[in-house]
């Protein structure tokens, strides 16, 4: 069975004019001209809507006024209005409805979409839009249905778990949103037909053994034939598919165990 997102609890609102601007199609091509990302092209036209990932109201209470769709995320967002008069996109949280009250401070009642302090949250609770160094904004758990969950504070760490199961350090000084990201059952929706993949931009892709020798490693040979190699390769010859592409860097030392799967 195909299923399809309901949006029935969403805002029939359009987007706040001030908080949204028109984005340029790019066809997947980079600054220099040349396409950096395959398959990509067409698509319904968009607006971004700037999202406050950091929350910088600290202390001013705000009002959930509507529960918006964004086709730029999987997640859905929460249009808030500030005490000020100030209005700001932030990522919704799940279960959260219009009319409710939210904070981002220091320290604050523990409850889906307020914001504080990660050594202020308590260990077990579940966390997203984490701030990965103090004063970044969220970086980190963002995608719909996406949650960590604090396992203990330490020094001046805290240990978190994140949604692929690795457990790493963060620092505690650092801000988080307590809950869940909205719209977790992203995970179990599928497309009906071709054209839902082509209004969000992406066109067809061709297999690689269904091609001719001289357009991928992969092609070639009489009726189905298999790669021929070694293992899989790219287009541009360099193997694919279960080879390691994470880089060192500098946050390495902070990780305590590796995703599943990863040594």
């Amino acid at each position: 069975m195909k299923k399809v997102s309901s949006r029935r609890k969403l805002s029939k609102k359009r987007p706040e004019k001030k908080l949204t601007f028109p984005l340029k199609k790019k066809g997947g091509r980079s600054s220099s001209g040349r396409v950096s990302v395959r398959h990509r092209g067409g698509g319904v036209k968009r607006l971004y809507r700037l999202v406050d990932f950091g929350q910088e109201k600290i202390g001013v209470k705000g009002q959930v006024k509507a529960i918006e769709y964004d086709p730029n995320r999987t997640s859905y967002l929460a249009l808030i209005e500030y005490e000020d008069g100030d209005r700001r996109y932030i990522i919704a949280p799940s279960g959260i409805e219009e009319g409710e009250k939210i904070i981002c401070a220091e320290e604050a009642e523990v409850k889906p979409g307020n914001r504080m302090k990660i050594k202020n949250i308590p260990s077990g609770t579940q966390v997203y839009n984490v701030e990965f160094q103090k004063g970044g904004g969220g970086k980190l758990v963002r995608s719909a249905g996406a949650s960590a969950k604090i396992l203990t504070h330490e020094g001046k760490y805290t240990h978190l778990k994140m949604p692929s199961g690795e457990v790493r350090k963060v620092f505690q000084e650092g801000f988080a949103s307590v809950g869940q990201v909205s719209h977790p059952e992203k995970r179990f929706e599928k497309m009906r037909k071709a054209g839902d993949r082509r209004r969000r931009g992406w066109r067809p892709a061709v297999r690689g053994t269904a091609m001719n020798p001289p357009d991928h490693p992969h092609g070639g040979g009489t009726g189905k034939s298999p790669v021929g190699l070694k293992g899989p390769k790219t287009p541009w010859g360099k193997p694919a598919r279960g080879v390691k592409t994470r880089k060192k860097k500098w946050t390495d030392h902070l990780i305590i165990k590796r995703r599943r799967g990863k040594k």
